[in-house]
């Protein structure tokens, strides 16, 4: 064996040990499932749509810590220190914040699509994590969230945009739950 394959073979051992102490991630996910939930509440108030849109970039700073909690619930290791994969998928994540500086944009200059943009952005980051979680259910997500919600939010106003993202997410827990208990 050579050692191209060797390198494969440990990334692959390395996938595997952050499929299982991470379960793939579900814990964000759930967190995100709260999230939208919050984010789809505040869009049905009768708040302006520059506070709503500005309250819904606050639910985003509470992503680390419910995530947190959540791992402690479902017994998931967050940080996993001992694999160097855990920096790339923190890497994957922080990528995404460089994408919300379009979202800012958006938040005053077409406010009412700015809850569009935050969900493709959200739904685009997850690509990448269908490599690291062996996970099709993270591949079709991160191809079926953008394109929906685009479709959507460029008809309805945010709070269904919001409305179908705390849907389409409840269905992608639902499936990374199958996965990690199928893994």
């Amino acid at each position: 064996m050579g050692s191209k394959e060797k390198t494969f073979l440990m990334v692959d051992e390395l996938r595997e040990d952050c499929i299982k102490k991470g379960k793939k991630g579900l814990h964000f996910i759930l967190t995100s499932v709260i999230l939208w939930a919050a984010i789809f509440m505040i869009h049905m108030t009768s708040l302006p749509i520059l506070t709503k849109n500005m309250c819904t970039f606050c639910c985003s700073a509470l992503l680390f810590p419910i995530a947190y909690l959540i791992s402690k619930i479902i017994k998931v290791d967050f940080q996993n220190k001992d694999n160097p994969l855990t920096g790339l998928g923190i890497l994957f994540s922080v990528n995404q914040m460089l994408y919300i500086l379009i979202a800012m944009w958006v938040y005053a200059a077409v406010p009412d699509k700015m809850v569009m943009v935050y969900a493709m952005i959200f739904g685009a980051h997850l690509l990448p994590y269908g490599w690291m979680y062996k996970s099709k259910a993270y591949y079709i997500f991160s191809i079926v969230i953008p394109v929906g919600v685009m479709a959507m939010g460029l008809f309805y106003p945010p709070s269904a945009v919001a409305g179908a993202m705390l849907l389409l997410e409840i269905v992608f827990c639902a499936c990374l739950v199958l996965e990690v208990k199928n893994f």
